[in-house]
């Protein structure tokens, strides 16, 4: 099975990416199973109802989000009724929508997707590592491959969730700082990883703001409204391929201009 994952998109250059891009991706790419983290979608904060029905149509199979999903509080009925959208399954049981869903890929295989986010330096309501392989094991009851989007902060967090879910995640994809990292492995248990799978959409940026304006805010302290740069669109994610028992044997980066 051939999965892709979708970094981050963020605002209009990155919606207009998946838009026009993905079902030819997919087919140059023999993808069975596509997972697109939408977390920054509308206007680079949070995801509404509407764009994530965009970017199922699109071709996400699933959508996973992170710490803005409650930004646009009309995408909380979806969270509820989908089994396609997911928000981090740590923000508490009482929280609207789930972390964990097994949908079919393409052929007919099940495919189980958990969405978690991390400790360090964001707020949640449950650590990750208390959850983590409880819900990882509940999805491979029904789903022999299981991938994970870990939307957090901190390399060591992402690192050693991974290390804590080799052997058991078919895929553990660190989401959240924008930036494609240089450590798409197999661990020795078989599973896929990568601590930060980076962003769609523009890179002429910081990390998908206009340049100047995040500069700004730096420099002087002073509030600067952001706005979603245009630049160097790319669509960027990982490819991860794996046996029918859910074991990794492949992980790559992907890096698409558009």
């Amino acid at each position: 099975m051939r999965i892709l994952f979708i970094g981050d998109v963020v605002g209009a250059p990155g919606r207009r990416a998946i838009e026009t891009r993905l079902h030819e991706l997919k087919h140059e790419l023999a993808v069975d199973f596509c997972v697109v983290n939408g977390e920054n979608a509308a206007d680079g904060l949070g995801l509404t109802a509407k764009l994530a029905e965009k970017l199922l149509r699109a071709g996400a199979d699933v959508i996973t989000t992170g710490n803005h999903v409650w930004r646009h509080r009309d995408l909380i009925p979806l969270l509820e009724s989908s089994d396609r959208v997911l928000r981090p399954a740590n923000l508490g049981d009482r929280a609207p929508g789930r972390g964990l869903t097994v949908v079919e890929a393409e052929g007919g295989a099940r495919v189980g997707v958990v969405n978690l986010m991390g400790a360090l330096f964001l707020s949640v309501a449950v650590h990750p590592f208390q959850v983590a392989e409880a819900l990882v094991e509940e999805a491979r009851r029904t789903a022999p491959v299981v991938l994970v989007d870990f939307h957090a902060e901190a390399t060591s967090e992402k690192v050693a969730l991974a290390r804590l879910l080799d052997g058991r995640a078919t895929a553990v994809i660190g989401t959240h700082t924008h930036v494609q990292t240089n450590d798409a492995r197999i661990l020795p248990g078989g599973t896929a990883a990568i601590t930060d799978a980076g962003m769609t959409g523009p890179h002429d940026s910081v990390i998908g703001v206009q340049a100047d304006l995040a500069v700004e805010r730096m420099r002087t302290g002073l509030p600067v409204r952001f706005h979603t740069a245009e630049g160097d669109v790319r669509i960027e994610g990982v490819l991860v391929e794996c046996g029918a028992e859910g074991r990794a044997t492949r992980c790559e980066t992907l890096r698409v201009p558009v």
